[in-house]
């Protein structure tokens, strides 16, 4: 594992391990030289793609959807135990910090949704954004691929939910409120700790906890249906704060709330190790014995239907919490199920409309 020196500037990752497609390795040797520098500071590159097609299908029994989006590949946000880190492998790239500073956005995503959705034969549900990387980190300000995509299906009436940590969504609120009016819109916020601290070491680039339960107040207020997602759970760590979470998530305006336990999957493992060590060595053994515990004696477990909520009895003591810490703050477990009657393909330029 590709091990920094110093732990750089903003990111989570501690190293950039090579994908696990690759057929070569390095280390780091100690040459006897003694070693001066400071933290580092590593810069965000991102490079742009056209895709073939920016549907992606799933046949999970896992997700409640069965189609997403993706603007962007890896993601600036940095989150320590991001499941979607493994998914850098497939460009070439470390699941480490080239996940954070690396990134693929896709400009042209927009138009080739357009051409999707305009096809003869496509049946319409709901699609999901943010469930893989964060549609409103960092890059979106300057680059408005999640805005392009959300006035395509504004414009085809298409209903959609979004997860995000980012507060940039806000910049969409006027956007979004018009389509949840028609039932056509809904929000995940993500909030994973109410401790800034360990949400500064954790998700270095997302903003604060309070500031994030303000995005949800402002959605709400605009008629935007918002669930809190307390995701992850991480045993021994933030298990503690579900009751105060789902409060806070309450009080902020959410209608519904939901959460699921930490997940490990393939190169995500090694790094939260690595990241317990360097910020968190008192807690590291507890944390790791907690998870595997709830992953049947493992650091992860990815049998459908327990791998976002682990089994055993500690497993079934946070369901038993948050559940009752839902039902004491009136909140659903989900948020009501979106339109799909009103999607309409628009008329081209130089199109007639039908008599009949």
């Amino acid at each position: 594992m590709q091990r920094n020196d110093k732990i750089a500037r903003g990111r989570g990752a501690g190293s950039n391990p090579p994908g696990r497609f690759e057929p070569l390795t390095a280390e780091a040797v100690d040459d006897g030289w003694p070693r001066t520098e400071e933290a580092v500071t590593l810069r965000t590159e991102t490079r742009a793609e056209r895709p073939r097609r920016v549907i992606t299908r799933n046949a999970s029994p896992d997700l409640g959807f069965d189609r997403s989006i993706n603007p962007f590949r890896g993601c600036e946000h940095g989150c320590i135990y991001c499941f979607a880190r493994p998914t850098h492998a497939y460009l070439g790239l470390s699941p480490g910090l080239d996940f954070e500073t690396r990134l693929v956005a896709r400009p042209e995503a927009p138009e080739v949704l357009r051409q999707e959705l305009s096809r003869r034969g496509y049946k319409v549900a709901p699609i999901a954004i943010g469930t893989n990387t964060d549609p409103y980190q960092p890059i979106e300000r300057d680059l408005g691929v999640m805005r392009g995509i959300l006035e395509v299906l504004q414009e085809f009436r298409h209903p959609v939910g979004i997860v995000t940590k980012g507060v940039l969504i806000e910049r969409d609120i006027g956007l979004l409120a018009e389509m949840a009016a028609d039932g056509l819109a809904k929000v995940g916020i993500s909030v994973t700790t109410l401790d800034p601290e360990l949400s500064r070491r954790m998700e270095p680039r997302v903003p604060a906890p309070a500031r994030r339960l303000k995005v949800i107040e402002r959605l709400a207020a605009a008629g935007i249906p918002v669930r809190l997602m307390a995701s992850p759970i991480i045993p021994g760590l933030t298990d503690h704060e579900i009751e105060r979470l789902v409060q806070a998530g309450a009080e902020a305006g959410a209608r519904a709330a939901s959460m699921i336990t930490l997940r490990l999957p393939l190169e995500v493992g090694p790094l939260f190790r690595e990241w317990l060590e360097t910020h968190m060595p008192d807690r590291a053994g507890r944390v790791m014995a907690r998870v595997r515990e709830m992953q049947g004696g493992k650091a992860y477990s990815s049998e459908y239907g327990t791998r976002m909520t682990g089994t055993g009895v500690y497993a079934d003591l946070l369901q038993k919490r948050f559940a009752r810490a839902r039902r004491a703050h009136g909140l659903a477990k989900e948020l009501p199920p979106l339109r799909c009657d009103l999607f309409a393909v628009p008329l081209a330029r130089g199109d007639q409309l039908s008599l009949f």
